[in-house]
């Protein structure tokens, strides 16, 4: 049983795993490699002068597996309830148990509609839906989160990078019944 499921390993869903990691939530990072960020050229993210989207999202992965993020290459074609939570399950690979899901799917939305998760009108250019989530990310099926890009927040990497962050600490907040606060300080010498 995995603590935390995600599906999409763009700038939103490998924050959200980055962070769930460092925090020692058992977490599966699921990614079929179709995302809109392999296309970017990025010279407007804060703290890096210049980068490739691929390489972007290829040192996002390093970072979520370093802290313990299990890492897997599939397509999710369900996620239903069961006793104990949510069961995610994908082409070829079988089907995981989760206490939570984040959806981190970008521009597509199709999955989230399977599930029953209410969809809403998209307001950025070229996204027609998104999935409707509260402040805190959560969708209308319990358990069940969206971050960055289906979530309707803005493209742009830098956005849905801290929208994947801020999901992923409600959730392990959630999780941790209090909230969780993640500041890595210098050390001195």
């Amino acid at each position: 049983m995995y603590d935390i499921v995600i599906i999409g390993a763009g700038p939103a869903g490998g924050s959200a795993a980055l962070f769930a990691a460092k925090a020692g939530k058992k977490t599966l990072l699921i990614d079929n490699d179709k995302g809109m960020t392999k296309r970017a050229w990025l010279e407007n993210h804060y703290g890096i002068m210049e980068i490739t989207g691929p390489d972007l999202i290829e040192i996002g992965k390093k970072q979520a597996v370093k802290f313990g993020a299990e890492l897997l290459d599939a397509q999710v074609t369900n996620v239903t309830k069961t006793d104990q939570g949510l069961s995610v399950e994908t082409e070829g690979h079988g089907s995981f148990e989760a206490k939570h899901v984040i959806l981190a799917t970008g521009a597509v939305v199709e999955l989230a509609t399977k599930i029953g998760v209410n969809i809403k009108d998209g307001t950025e250019p070229r996204i027609k839906n998104v999935v409707d989530v509260d402040a805190q990310g959560k969708t209308n099926v319990a358990g069940i989160w969206a971050a960055g890009t289906c979530a309707g927040v803005s493209v742009h990497t830098i956005i849905t990078a801290g929208d994947g962050a801020k999901v992923a600490i409600n959730v392990i907040s959630e999780l941790n019944g209090e909230r969780y606060v993640d500041h890595d300080v210098l050390k001195t010498t």
